[in-house]
C-alpha cells in the first residue's frame, strides 16, 4: 500500500461529488450531521480556517471492489467512481447539500427530528470583519421561510432570488456557483456592497483548499478497515459486516449470473428470521455469524492443500476480510442449520435464555464442529465429549479474551477426538482448570463460570420446592425461574455471615418467583413450613425437593448454616468434576475457606439484600 497526500480546492470536491467522481464505499453509515455543526461547517470556511483532511481510496483494484453509492442528496450517476471516500462523508455530504443545486440540506435539529434547511450569508454583517462571520450565517427552512408564532407569521422571506437580495442575505448554494452566481449578483441594486462582499467572502471561497491523504489501488481491504478504524472522524469503528457488506455487493461474477448485487444484509436478516424460533440465539451477532464461515472455510482450504505448507485456518478479522463472496455462499445454509442445532444443544444442557448463556461467543467453534461433524454430532460417545469440552470451556473460563486463535484450535482438534480418531485431548480440555475458592468468588451473573454451575444444578434434577415440576425449558419459562439465596441475605446480613459466602453461589440456587416470595427474607427454619403448607406437602417430602438442589434439609431447618455451605460446597465440586471430567483442585483450608477469603475485597463483596428476597 502507498499513499499521496494532495491539496484540492473545495471547489473540484464539489464536482467530484455531485458527478459520482467521488462516491461512498457502501460499508459507509449513513448521513446523519444535525443543522448547528453544518452552519458551523460553513462558519469554518467563511473564516478560512482548516477543516481537516479526507481520506480516499483510488479504484481500480479487481482485489477489492466495493460496491459505491452517491453522497447522499446527488442523483445516481451513470460513471464509475474514481475515488472512494473513506473518511471525511459527513462533511463533504453536508458541503455538496448545502453548496449546489438548491442548496437543501437532509438534516436534523438538536432533538433529532428531521427537516429541511437552507443557509444564508447575511452580506452586511459578514463584511463587519471575520469575528462576525458566525453571527452572519444563518439557517432557515427548507422554504426559505422563517416563521415565527405557530407559523403564523413570517420573521424572513427568502423563498425567491429577489427577496434574498431585497433582505441582503446571500445563499450559500452560490458561493460556487459561477454563471448562476454572476446572475445574481449582476440584479443587486446596491452594487458597492455587493462588490465588497465578492471581494472579502466570494473570492476567497474560490481558493479554499482541503488537504486529503489518497490510498492508491494496491491498498487490501485489511488496510482499509485498519485505516478506517484509526482515522474515521466520525468515532464509529468499521463493522468487518459492514466491509464484506460492500465488497459482495460489488462481486461481478455474482452481478453477471444473477443480475442483480447480493446484498448481505438481506442474507443476514432471514438468517436472524430463523434464529427468532431460538431465544437464546438472540446473542449471535452478524460477525459471530462470519466467524463460523471463516473457520469452515480456511479448514476447507487447508485440508485441500497439497503445497506441504497449508494456510491457516483462521477467524480472525484479517482473515475474515479475505473470504470471498463463494466461500459464503458455500457455507451460509449449514452454519445457519449449525447454529439452530446450537440451540437445541444449550437447552438439552439446561441454558434457555441470553440471560444465562455463559458465553455467546463459545457459539462459534459450537457451530462450526457441528458442520464438521455432520449428524455424528448427536451419537451418544461424541455428544458426551462435546458436553465436556463445552463445560471445559465455561468452567475454565477461557472464552473471555483472545479468543480467536482458540476458536481455531477447536475446529481442528475437537471433531478427530470426539470420534476417537484423535487421541490428543484438545487445547481447550487440556487447559480447563478450576480452583474450589473460585466458588467463594462467584457472585453474580456477569461470570460465566457462575452461569455454568446454574445451568448444571438444573441439569442434574433440580426441581422447585414448590410445584413437583421438572425445570425444563417449558417450566422455566412459566415459572420465572431464576437464581436466588437459599439463606437469604437479610438473614446472613443480620448474622454476620461473611460477606464472600453470604453472596456466592454455593448459597444460591434456581427457583421460581412464588417460591422465592414465600422465603422472604427470614430464615431456612421459618419459610420452609411456609413453603409446606402453600405446596400442600410434609417435610419428607420438601426435604426430598431441597436434595435435588444439591442442598442438604436438615441444616437448613437447623439454620446451620455453616455446615450447609460446607456440604453443598463439596456436592458442587462433585458436580464440576463430573461435567469437565477434570479433578478441582481443593485450595481451601479446612477452616472454611479463611485464607481464600482474603483474595477478595470486604467493601467490594458487601452487597445490600435483594428486593426480592424481603418477606411480601
Amino acid at each position: 500500500m502507498s499513499f499521496q497526500t494532495p491539496l484540492y480546492k473545495l471547489a473540484d470536491y464539489l464536482k467530484w461529488t455531485t458527478s459520482g467522481r467521488i462516491q461512498l464505499p457502501d460499508f459507509q453509515r449513513g448521513y446523519k450531521w444535525e443543522d448547528e455543526r453544518i452552519r458551523q461547517l460553513l462558519v469554518t470556511i467563511l473564516r478560512g480556517h482548516p477543516l481537516g483532511v479526507v481520506m480516499m481510496l483510488k479504484t481500480g483494484n479487481d482485489q477489492i471492489r466495493f460496491k459505491p453509492r452517491p453522497v447522499e442528496g446527488v442523483l445516481p450517476p451513470d460513471t464509475e467512481p474514481g475515488l472512494l471516500l473513506l473518511d471525511g462523508q459527513q462533511r463533504l455530504t453536508s458541503l455538496t447539500q448545502a453548496l449546489t443545486s438548491d442548496g437543501v440540506v437532509r438534516t436534523k435539529d438538536s432533538r433529532g427530528k428531521l427537516m429541511d434547511r437552507r443557509y444564508y450569508v447575511h452580506m452586511e454583517t459578514a463584511l463587519l470583519g471575520e469575528e462576525r462571520i458566525d453571527e452572519s450565517v444563518v439557517s432557515v427552512p427548507g422554504d426559505g421561510v422563517l416563521r415565527s408564532n405557530f407559523g403564523k407569521d413570517i420573521d424572513l422571506d427568502l423563498s425567491t432570488p429577489e427577496l434574498e437580495r431585497a433582505a441582503g442575505y446571500f445563499p450559500a448554494r452560490l458561493l460556487f456557483g459561477e454563471a448562476d452566481t454572476i446572475t445574481w449578483i449582476l440584479a443587486c441594486e446596491d452594487k458597492n456592497q455587493i462588490s465588497a462582499f465578492h471581494a472579502q467572502v466570494i473570492q476567497p471561497c474560490s481558493t479554499y483548499n482541503i488537504p486529503a491523504i489518497e490510498l492508491d489501488e494496491t491498498t487490501s481491504k485489511a488496510a482499509v478497515a485498519t485505516v478506517f478504524e484509526k482515522v474515521n472522524t466520525g468515532g464509529l469503528p468499521l463493522n468487518v459486516f459492514e466491509l464484506l457488506t460492500a465488497t459482495f455487493a460489488g462481486d461481478k461474477k455474482y452481478f453477471d449470473a444473477h443480475g442483480t448485487d447480493f446484498r448481505l444484509n438481506d442474507d443476514w436478516h432471514a438468517t436472524q428470521k430463523g434464529f427468532a424460533v431460538h431465544p437464546v440465539l438472540a446473542a449471535v451477532e452478524n460477525t459471530d455469524f462470519l466467524q463460523a464461515v471463516s473457520l469452515l472455510a480456511t479448514l476447507d482450504r487447508a485440508k485441500k492443500d497439497i503445497s506441504g505448507r497449508p494456510p491457516a485456518v483462521s477467524a480472525r478479522k484479517e482473515d475474515l476480510l479475505k473470504l470471498a463472496l463463494d466461500d459464503y455462499l458455500e457455507w451460509v445454509q449449514p452454519v445457519r442449520d449449525a447454529f439452530a442445532w446450537t440451540a437445541t444443544f444449550l437447552a438439552d444442557h439446561h441454558i434457555f435464555d441470553v440471560k444465562f448463556l455463559p458465553y455467546p461467543k463459545q457459539l462459534v467453534p459450537l457451530a462450526a464442529i457441528k458442520v464438521v461433524l455432520g449428524n455424528d454430532a448427536d451419537l451418544h460417545g461424541v455428544r458426551a465429549k462435546l458436553a465436556q469440552w463445552f463445560w471445559c470451556g465455561i468452567l475454565g473460563e477461557l472464552y473471555g479474551s483472545a479468543i480467536e486463535t482458540r476458536f481455531a484450535r477447536d475446529i481442528e482438534q475437537v471433531p478427530g477426538w470426539t470420534l476417537g480418531a484423535e487421541p490428543v485431548v484438545p487445547r481447550t480440555v487440556a487447559d480447563c482448570t478450576f480452583a474450589a475458592s473460585r466458588l467463594l468468588s462467584l457472585r453474580t451473573r456477569n461470570a460465566a463460570a457462575y452461569k455454568g454451575i446454574y445451568a448444571l444444578v438444573l441439569a442434574q434434577g433440580a426441581k422447585d420446592w414448590m410445584y413437583d415440576k421438572a425445570l425444563d425449558k417449558i417450566q422455566y419459562v412459566d415459572l420465572a425461574i431464576d437464581i436466588h439465596h437459599v439463606f437469604p441475605s437479610k438473614w446472613c446480613l443480620d448474622h454476620d455471615i461473611d460477606p464472600s459466602r453470604r453472596e456466592s453461589i454455593v448459597n444460591k440456587t434456581p427457583l421460581s418467583a412464588e417460591t422465592n416470595r414465600a422465603i422472604g427474607g427470614v430464615a431456612p427454619s421459618a419459610y420452609l413450613p411456609k413453603i409446606e403448607k402453600r405446596a400442600g406437602i410434609d417435610s419428607i417430602q420438601l426435604d426430598a425437593l431441597v436434595g435435588t438442589h444439591l442442598a442438604d434439609a436438615t441444616e437448613l431447618r437447623a439454620d446451620n448454616f455453616d455446615a450447609f455451605f460446607d456440604k453443598r460446597l463439596h456436592e458442587l465440586v462433585a458436580l464440576i468434576e463430573n461435567a469437565t471430567g477434570k479433578p478441582v483442585q481443593n485450595d481451601l483450608e479446612q477452616d472454611n475457606g479463611t485464607e481464600s477469603l482474603q483474595r477478595f475485597d470486604p467493601e467490594d463483596l458487601a452487597v445490600l439484600p435483594d428486593v426480592d428476597e424481603l418477606e411480601v
